[in-house]
C-alpha cells in the first residue's frame, strides 16, 4: 500500500473527504517526525513505539579492501511494533491447515 492508497483507506473508513484524510495523515506524520527529531518518543498504545536511537561511532571495515574506516556516531528513528500489532501480523501470516481428502475410503483390495 502506498500513501495514495492509505489515504483512500483513511478516505473510505471515516467518511472524510480525501483532501481532508491526506490533511491528517499529513499532520500525523509531521508530528511524529517533529517529536522523534526533537529526541521524544510517541507511544501509540497496541500499534507500537516511535523513538531515537543513539548509535556510538565504531570501526568498520571496507568490504572491497578490508581496510577499517571509521563509522560516525548517528542518532536514528526507531520503530518497536506493539503487542497487537504483532499479534495480528503473526496471525495472518500463519500456515493454513491443509485440507483432509473427502470422500469414501479406498476399498481394500483381496488378494
Amino acid at each position: 500500500m502506498n500513501k495514495s492508497e492509505l489515504i483512500d483507506s483513511i478516505a473510505d473508513k471515516t467518511d472524510h473527504t480525501k483532501a481532508d484524510a491526506a490533511n491528517f495523515l499529513d499532520a500525523l506524520l509531521e508530528t511524529i517526525e517533529a517529536t522523534v527529531a526533537g529526541g521524544d518518543k510517541v507511544q501509540l498504545v497496541g500499534f507500537g513505539t516511535f523513538e531515537p536511537q543513539h548509535r556510538a561511532a565504531r570501526t568498520g571495515r571496507n568490504p572491497q579492501t578490508g581496510e577499517p574506516i571509521e563509522i560516525a556516531e548517528a542518532t536514528l528513528p526507531k520503530f518497536s511494533p506493539g503487542k497487537s500489532f504483532k499479534e495480528r501480523v503473526v496471525e495472518a501470516h500463519k500456515p493454513k491447515p491443509k485440507a483432509t481428502a473427502k470422500g469414501k475410503p479406498k476399498a481394500k483390495s483381496k488378494g
